[in-house]
């Protein structure tokens, strides 16, 4: 299932100019970042170190213009965007789910890495404003990425920490899945999700769903410590 996707028009690497162009875009963002915002940040992690190292710091600025809805006067990490396609070709990346593991696609491109980085920063740029600052610091969370691009990045760019054993749904809704995790159902999690849950009561079922899940207490011994794993990644979500 394609959970986001984007598509980069852009210059062949022996073309005399250097260009970008947006394609077809599918980038949910509600609640940001979604899996549009974790497509985009993937995108930039897995292009970045390609990036001339003095060019980085342009592109950080680029993404604070882009956020403030600045003009950007281009051409900018020596390409050049521009809006009709002809005689680009085509990179499309994607965002899939099968089940509950979530994963990129990248398209296996001949363009050069600031292309598809350029392509990502810019299809952020076009976000709804009130989803726009959220994504663009995922962006530049991507941009210092050191690490394999896989479920350890994705697990980052969507707020959770490395080494996370999570559903797509987690992904895509984090502050939903963490009020089902701590049982918040029917009016209890409309009213939670609309005004947020109180501290008191976030803290009150995390100790008794933390006691119920520990073996001492009847929990399976085998699921516990990913259970408490989700109840505490849950109370991080909810209490920051």
């Amino acid at each position: 299932m394609v959970l986001a996707e984007l598509e980069i028009h852009h210059s062949r690497p022996i073309a005399p100019t250097r260009r970008v162009a947006l394609g077809r875009r599918h980038l949910p963002v509600d609640p940001a970042p979604g899996y549009g915002g974790i497509l985009l940040g993937g995108i930039v992690a897995a292009n970045v170190s390609g990036i001339d190292a003095d060019l980085v710091p342009e592109l950080v600025k680029l993404t604070h213009e882009l956020e403030d809805g600045r003009r950007i006067v281009q051409p900018r990490l020596r390409h050049r965007l521009q809006v009709d396609h002809v005689g680009l070709q085509l990179s499309t990346h994607r965002l899939v789910g099968d089940g509950d593991d979530v994963r990129f696609d990248f398209d296996d491109v001949q363009g050069n890495p600031a292309q598809q980085v350029l392509g990502a920063v810019y299809a952020t740029g076009e976000l709804p404003v009130g989803s726009r600052r959220a994504v663009f610091a995922t962006v530049r969370r991507a941009i210092g990425w050191t690490g394999p691009v896989g479920p350890d990045l994705i697990a980052t760019l969507a707020g959770f920490g490395r080494g996370r054993s999570l559903s797509a749904r987690a992904f895509g809704d984090p502050v939903a899945w963490a009020l089902d995790t701590l049982g918040f159902v029917n009016g209890e999690r409309a009213a939670a999700r609309a005004s947020g849950p109180s501290r008191s009561d976030v803290q009150r079922r995390f100790r008794n769903l933390l006691r119920d899940a520990h073996p001492d207490h009847g929990g399976d011994s085998v699921d516990a410590a990913q259970r408490i794993a989700d109840l505490t990644e849950a109370r991080r979500i909810l209490l920051g």
